[in-house]
């Protein structure tokens, strides 16, 4: 996977995270079978309990960039791309 391609995945993930955190994303979702890219439990799930599942995600999110940012052979395997 290019390092363009790289950034841009992981921006859109990280731009739906936060928009789940902070810009009212959890209400709209909530109980919603759209809340299911976070988890396949969070239908069921409160506006809170999907705003933890974003933060978990975003940190993880954000800790594979920076590990794929400089370990390029990781961005093969984890997009599968290569």
């Amino acid at each position: 996977m290019s390092l363009t391609l790289w950034i841009v995945t992981h921006a859109a993930k990280a731009l739906l995270y936060v928009w789940v955190l902070r810009w009212g994303g959890a209400e709209r979702i909530e109980g919603t079978l759209a809340s299911g890219f976070l988890s396949s439990f969070a239908p069921r799930w409160s506006a809170e309990g999907l705003k933890m599942a974003a933060l978990i995600l975003l940190v993880l999110c954000a800790i594979g960039f920076v590990v794929g940012l400089f370990v390029p052979s990781l961005r093969c395997w984890v997009g599968g791309g290569c």
